[in-house]
């Protein structure tokens, strides 16, 4: 069952053979957790998705607004039950024919859903090991800030992880500094310095790693900064750990043959789990 273009359907085969996203990578994508029937960080996945509209050039319809938005994924979501924990993820995409001259600007949505288990978030695993990955680099722009459906670096990287027995690989952008993981934000921390890429290195703009960024500043003896961080910088770190909105805040237990422990993750975890506690309530 799935929402096109604020319709349910319960047929998932509803995309037809010239689709843009799936011929051209034409689309761009949010997802977002939804906890107590209600979307978190609502604004910020709303404002990043009409910001990433904007800059692939697409036409925003007039009644795109936020409480549409959260409306539309509600909707599927009271139609399948998940009200209380769930994942969704919206997909724009524009319409019509024209290669890479679009001969048409209106854009369609769907929208997907799935259950969720853990309300709160948690450490998902104890021992969580990356690397690099070299293949290929991300790209010190603007469009690497947002989530286009065109994410082939991070679905190569993935499968380089899964064939190397690693949890996650670490992306490099051409500077050769570490940018971000396959499937969220990069942190580390040195003494009481947290440092994580800024977005002009080329990293997904991520709601959790703002989240995560607003709460460390209030944090009582860390400095917190956003600098270029290089595979030098990771063997002299004593956290490093990656950000999502749905998993939250992931330690990193190995990276080549340095150990790291997780005791500021924790940390911070717990102090995300109490301002959602307040954000739901």
């Amino acid at each position: 069952m799935v929402n096109i273009n604020g319709k349910i359907e319960h047929d998932e085969k509803v995309l037809t053979a010239n689709n843009r996203a799936f011929l051209f990578g034409d689309g761009v994508f949010e997802t977002v957790k939804v906890l107590n029937g209600k979307i978190l960080f609502l604004e910020d996945h709303y404002f990043r998705l009409m910001s990433a509209m904007r800059i692939v050039r697409m036409e925003i319809p007039m009644d795109f607004t936020m409480d549409y938005f959260e409306g539309q994924i509600l909707s599927l979501l009271e139609a399948k039950g998940f009200t209380k924990l769930a994942r969704a993820r919206i997909t724009v995409y524009r319409n019509g024919s024209g290669f890479y001259f679009p001969v048409e600007r209106t854009v369609s949505f769907l929208i997907q859903s799935e259950t969720l288990t853990d309300s709160e978030y948690t450490i998902g695993k104890a021992l969580y090991e990356v690397d690099l990955y070299k293949d290929y680099h991300v790209s010190a722009e603007l469009l690497s800030s947002i989530k286009s459906t065109n994410r082939i670096l991070n679905v190569t990287a993935g499968i380089y992880a899964v064939e190397n027995d690693l949890d996650n690989c670490l992306l490099l952008n051409h500077g050769k500094n570490v940018v971000e993981a396959i499937h969220g934000n990069i942190f580390m921390l040195t003494e009481n310095k947290l440092v994580t890429p800024a977005i002009s290195e080329g990293c997904l703009n991520g709601v959790m790693r703002k989240q995560v960024l607003q709460i460390a500043r209030e944090m009582e003896g860390i400095t917190v900064s956003e600098e270029s961080i290089s595979p030098f910088d990771l063997q002299k770190a004593d956290e490093l750990f990656i950000t999502n909105v749905i998993m939250g805040i992931q330690p990193v237990s190995r990276y080549r043959k340095k150990e790291y422990n997780n005791i500021f993750a924790v940390k911070l975890l717990e102090a995300l789990n109490n301002f959602i506690t307040r954000l739901v309530q």
